[in-house]
């Protein structure tokens, strides 16, 4: 049963977040009532805020895992999904975003047209244990996945996500990175061929540097903190939340690699948190050779995000891509 309290005047919120992109499904406020009724196992987390509106505890890992789960039943099928305790469980709607701003990158290779369907297949580096950016893909545009991790219990995970929802198993595949220091080499094969690579890059370079933007989120929901234990509402791991060098470094040895496979992808991408790791990014792939670079901007509420997008091929060549692989697109 949904808990009463003492309630502030109610806020008021606009109905529609317009500044996601148009075709995210989560442009409205969240409809609780019709989220429980799809989802009931999220009843238990929802209640009233200080503002009278049915809200969940963004501090606490479970409810948020829960919400989750009951917006992938709802807007995308998804009867099983769950996640190992601690492991990343990304915000949706967010995730979404990189999605379709990435259909309209090819879109602009097919006049305007997005491609769909088994035709696209999609690189997904650090699937995670969530395995959300290959659902949301291709139960939207019906694209063909790989993710790959360098987590054994990542990869698992993700595969038995795929493997108990129907509506997966022919459109992901998972694959494990068994060189915990490679991006792409390892992952992609000699007979592969991908239109798109996307990741979410550990941005930050160590857990002490992860645990102080998890205090601060706390505190902005006005939570007490204790420093001796930092619980990470969202989760996440090293290799998900950290790395040594963080995510610059991450992303120019992502550059690197990527000129290996320039004639196997078609676009490369990756997001980027941090604006000082902008210009470094750019910098190495002006080194690099890439042919053509965008800068895509996203926003969400209040935070702005990005993700650089390069491709090594010319005019030409993309042309001879997508008369190649996109007929029945």
């Amino acid at each position: 049963m949904i808990g009463i309290h003492m309630a502030q005047a109610k806020k008021t919120f606009p109905q529609q977040k317009s500044q996601l992109h148009a075709r995210n499904l989560h442009r409205s406020r969240y409809d609780f009532p019709q989220l429980m009724q799809t989802c009931p196992e999220l009843a238990p987390f929802v209640s009233l805020n200080k503002y009278n509106d049915l809200s969940v505890d963004f501090s606490d890992p479970q409810a948020v895992k829960m919400l989750n789960k009951a917006l992938l039943k709802h807007f995308y099928g998804i009867q099983y999904w769950d996640i190992p305790q601690d492991f990343l469980c990304p915000p949706i709607p967010g995730r979404a975003d990189y999605i379709h701003y990435l259909a309209d990158l090819l879109s602009a290779n097919h006049k305007g047209q997005i491609p769909t369907g088994h035709a696209v297949q999609v690189l997904d580096i650090g699937v995670g244990a969530n395995c959300i950016y290959p659902i949301i893909g291709h139960r939207s545009y019906g694209w063909k996945f790989v993710g790959s991790d360098i987590h054994s219990a990542s990869v698992k995970s993700a595969q038995f996500i795929v493997e108990a929802n129907p509506n997966l198993r022919k459109g992901i595949q998972i694959r494990l990175q068994k060189n915990s220091s490679n991006i792409f080499k390892g992952v992609i094969k000699p007979t592969d061929r991908f239109d798109l690579t996307m990741c979410n890059p550990p941005f930050h370079s160590s857990q002490d540097e992860a645990n102080a933007t998890a205090t601060q989120k706390l505190r902005k929901l006005g939570k007490p903190v204790d420093r001796t234990k930092v619980v990470l509402n969202f989760g996440g791991q090293k290799n998900e939340l950290w790395c040594d060098g963080g995510e610059e470094r991450f992303v120019c040895q992502m550059v690197q690699e990527s000129i290996q496979f320039a004639e196997q992808c078609l676009w490369f991408s990756t997001l980027v948190s941090k604006k000082a790791t902008l210009p470094v990014l750019l910098n190495a792939l002006r080194k690099s050779g890439a042919v053509d670079v965008k800068t895509i901007k996203m926003t969400q509420g209040q935070k702005e995000s990005r993700f650089v997008a390069w491709t090594f091929l010319d005019s030409k060549q993309q042309q001879a891509w997508k008369n190649t692989y996109w007929k029945s697109a």
